[in-house]
């Protein structure tokens, strides 16, 4: 097995994302390289499991560590209070201590969930992860977004905590649906919408090797995250669509994946964009030729003033502002911080 990709993350703990075939099997060897010992504990969901956990465990095993797993049913309603509390009594009864390793084995559920776990265990503990789907290798697996959600809404309690590792084995993602390899291909396109016109090119006109498409992603994410850890400027721009998209994602039950969601939202707010003649109709072609091609939805099944009502309760209002990622042409795209009048018609503009 040969690394194919390496991006360094320079973040206040710069931390590398290594992306090839067969690196879960390397799992030990790199998590030892880093001085990580002791006990490792890996939370997956039972899917993931099932598919992968004996490999992980045996590379572990082979590296010197003591291993453990606790195993979540999955699916978003698994990113509870109450298994976040189960995630750290588990650790507590089995003697871990800060100098011991978290392992996420999975998706974006499993890589958030287990994340903020680490961040709050003993006040910090060591932490990795080994994204599964593309969604959560491109996107949630790197930048230090840890988080649970609450009944008012999603990701409402959470950390910013990065990883020591993140290793991202592209092989697993030929066990995936077809449905969920288009989820993660949302957020791969959202890059290319908000700032890089020539991925989209890319994108449209052939079909990238996974490692450099995953590759671009993370390169993207790094720059954001290293200028904007903390979510307080730059940063903002990875939220290109998902306003929307947590609005449309709240309104469902969550039965709406999070990436079919996430095209939903970039079409609604790409569509107002034109209709106020604020972008040209040239980046919606692209968006909405793109979402086709991958099995995208970009029609919003909801109306104006039920999505209007969920994105009040937005983790990003502030003052009665939000900011939204508005673009402007294909690979641009601006900050703005709307008043709750403006959101409102830049949700009807979308709508229409």
């Amino acid at each position: 097995m040969t690394v194919t990709k390496k991006i360094d993350v320079k973040a206040g703990k710069p931390y590398s994302v290594k992306i090839g075939k067969g690196l879960l099997d390397k799992a030990g060897e790199e998590a030892k390289a880093l001085g990580l010992d002791g006990k490792a504990l890996i939370v997956s969901d039972d899917n993931v499991a099932a598919l992968y956990l004996e490999r992980v465990s045996a590379s572990l095993k082979s590296a010197g560590f003591e291993v453990l797993s606790f195993v979540i049913p999955h699916g978003e309603s698994s990113k509870s209070a109450e298994n976040l509390l189960a995630i750290l009594e588990f650790a507590a009864e089995n003697a871990f201590s800060r100098t011991d390793t978290f392992f996420a084995l999975g998706g974006g559920v499993v890589g958030d969930l287990c994340g903020f776990a680490a961040a709050v265990y003993m006040r910090g503990t060591n932490f990795v992860q080994l994204p599964t789907t593309l969604l959560a290798a491109v996107d949630s697996s790197v930048g230090g977004k840890t988080a649970i959600d609450l009944t008012a809404g999603k990701n409402l309690a959470g950390a910013f905590y990065q990883p020591k590792l993140v290793l991202c084995d592209t092989a697993t993602f030929d066990t995936l649906p077809d449905e969920e390899f288009s989820n993660g291909m949302a957020e791969v396109i959202k890059y290319g919408m908000f700032c890089d016109g020539g991925f989209l090119d890319i994108l449209t006109e052939s079909n990238t090797d996974i490692e450099s498409m995953v590759a671009r992603c993370v390169a993207i994410k790094a720059r954001v995250v290293e200028a904007d850890e903390f979510d307080k400027g730059e940063r903002m721009f990875l939220n290109f669509g998902h306003t929307i998209a947590h609005a449309v994602e709240a309104l469902s039950g969550y039965t709406t994946p999070h990436g079919s969601a996430v095209a939903i939202g970039m079409a609604v707010i790409t569509k107002a964009c034109v209709n106020a003649n604020e972008c040209d109709n040239h980046a919606l072609e692209v968006l909405i030729s793109l979402l086709k091609k991958y099995n995208l939805p970009s029609e919003c099944p909801y109306g104006v003033d039920e999505v209007y009502n969920v994105t009040l309760k937005d983790k990003k209002n502030a003052h009665g502002m939000i900011t939204l990622v508005l673009p402007t042409a294909k690979g641009k795209s601006i900050l703005k911080k709307c008043d709750y009048n403006e959101l409102k018609e830049i949700i009807t503009l979308g709508l229409k």
